[in-house]
């Protein structure tokens, strides 16, 4: 089974890297699609440009999740915190609340258009899972291994960043991993406010009713999204393995 799982992904890495390098060539893929003589494969811009500029969009979005929401829940599992957890929920909770388009549509007329309104709303979406995750992660360290920590001449903060966040390890990773996927397919809507990324392929095709372009847009972005998941999943395993730490996905 893992020979397989291994020779699918591979398969689907060099369809994915062909396509982006070489996108003329999955022509007669697409034709199909098409009405009217209408261009089978996506020439408005760089498929490969356009994908690198959502990755990385998803990545600054999602470091940036992670810093706030990390910290901020550290601060609530703290006894001097632990009174703002149910404020803290109900901040990180408002990218859920409100969808990412709401939330573009808060942002352009304060930022304007591009990235940064993106970079907010994906930030802001990003934020429940990787908080609820190291909440709970905190949270099931074993009170022996937090007193025998304590006995052992440790402050608080050197039982947090020795004992308690590598515990808490394997949750916190699988938040974030989350989050980047999801954010994933959620950065397409950016486009709609003139951000790069693969959203401007599915929008040409929407605006010129040309099938072809929409899918190539959602294929490569929900194929990247599997094998970004993939890819997470062998290096929270890895971190994990390093540090000798349980619970990898």
């Amino acid at each position: 089974m893992r020979g397989l799982a291994f020779a699918a992904r591979s398969l689907a890495v060099l369809l994915l890297a062909a396509f982006l390098l070489v996108p003329q060539r999955f022509a007669p893929l697409f034709e199909p699609f098409t009405e009217y003589g209408a261009p089978p494969i996506y020439d408005q811009g760089s498929l490969l440009g356009l994908a690198v500029a959502h990755l990385l969009l998803v990545f600054a979005a999602t470091a940036l999740s992670a810093l706030v929401a990390v910290g901020l829940a550290v601060f609530v599992t703290r006894p001097s915190g632990a009174e703002f957890l149910p404020l803290s929920r109900t901040l990180v909770n408002i990218g859920q609340t409100f969808p990412p388009v709401a939330v573009l549509a808060i942002a352009v007329p304060l930022v304007g258009f591009g990235l940064v309104p993106t970079l907010i709303a994906l930030f802001a979406y990003g934020l429940l899972p990787i908080f609820e995750n190291t909440v709970a992660g905190l949270r099931s360290c074993p009170p022996a291994v937090l007193e025998a920590a304590t006995g052992m001449g440790l402050d608080r903060r050197q039982r947090l960043y020795t004992v308690e966040l590598p515990l808490a390890l394997p949750l916190l990773l699988e938040g974030i991993r989350l989050s980047l996927v999801v954010n994933i397919g959620t950065a397409t809507l950016g486009s709609t406010v003139a951000a790069k990324g693969l959203g401007e392929v599915i929008i040409a095709g929407l605006l010129s009713n040309n099938t072809a372009f929409i899918l190539q847009g959602a294929l490569v972005t929900g194929l990247l999204a599997i094998l970004l998941y993939d890819a997470m999943g062998g290096l929270e395993r890895r971190i994990l393995g390093a540090l000798n730490v349980g619970g990898g996905a």
